[in-house]
């Protein structure tokens, strides 16, 4: 694991992160159709609650479908996330090939779990139709620099998803440090991350600028390294437009333009599409 992470400097610049942030902050203000349509079209519909019933599901999975109808020449939500056992009901009413069914796995958000049941659970969402699955490291084994307990769980789970994505959720306001952010991130890309993704939304504080410049720099620095690229989710408590005008702003200076698309770019979000939609079109939306 040493040789693994000794191919990358593990410092973090705070006063360069906040410069990028102020710098993001400043541009987010210049508000483009098409960043706000990219960002629309970058969206994880989620619905993750204890209380999630097959008829919500089959009704947002509806709203999905139909969205090209009432909203003509706008692009569509990039994915339908839900829990494993709501797989199913998103398959048999989403009608729009384009946009992605993915699944929270692998003993989400806790990831509290035997590796054993990890498998299993995001085996049993991909075969039951799921195209991608996001799941948890072991926020607790990594925080005691158990680095190859965490590497070995990302590492087993993506060759059992085989060409599934597996999205990789670091849990960063669990992290707190800025360089275990980047520690976390390279391991996690290392191990076979397709997309590395900020927080569950669940226990801790949600996705921040700071998290998610420095994951954009640790993506970088694994690209120039592997020649990979590997998609960024922030996810957790973004519900208005300016605020993720940020992270799109962020990850454009940083990453640049390739990574402005929904194969490489995800907002993890329940509340902010009927904002953007509102800002897009220029009336209230309510249809989400």
């Amino acid at each position: 694991m040493e040789r693994i992470l000794q191919k990358y400097s593990l410092d973090v610049d705070g006063k360069q992160v906040a410069s990028n942030v102020e710098a993001a902050k400043t541009a987010a203000k210049n508000i483009t159709p098409e960043a706000l349509k990219q960002c629309f079209n970058s969206i994880d519909l989620t619905t993750l609650n204890a209380t999630d019933t097959i008829s919500q599901v089959k009704k947002m999975a509806e709203k999905v479908s139909d969205f090209s109808n009432v909203y003509r020449g706008l692009p569509n939500v990039a994915a339908i996330c839900v829990y494993p056992a709501l797989v199913k009901t998103v398959i048999e009413n989403l009608t729009d090939a384009n946009v992605k069914i993915a699944s929270v796995t692998a003993g989400f958000p806790a990831s509290q779990t035997f590796l054993d049941v990890k498998i299993k659970e995001s085996l049993m969402a991909v075969e039951n139709g799921a195209d991608e699955i996001d799941i948890v490291i072991s926020a607790g084994r990594f925080l005691e620099k158990d680095y190859s307990f965490v590497y070995a769980e990302i590492e087993q789970i993506k060759q059992a998803a085989g060409d599934t994505h597996v999205k990789v959720i670091l849990e960063t306001g669990a992290l707190k440090d800025l360089q275990l952010i980047r520690i976390a991130s390279l391991l996690a890309m290392e191990a076979g991350a397709d997309f590395i993704k900020t927080s569950t939304g669940k226990f801790y504080d949600a996705a921040t600028p700071e998290a998610v410049c420095v994951m954009c720099q640790a993506i970088a620095d694994y690209k120039a390294q592997n020649g990979r690229m590997t998609g960024i989710k922030p996810s957790g408590g973004i519900s208005a437009t300016d605020e993720v005008l940020v992270y799109y702003n962020i990850i454009k200076s940083i990453l640049g333009n390739d990574w402005l698309s929904n194969k490489y770019f995800r907002v993890g979000a329940s509340r902010l599409a009927n904002n953007l939609l509102t800002d897009i079109v220029g009336l209230e939306a309510k249809y989400f």
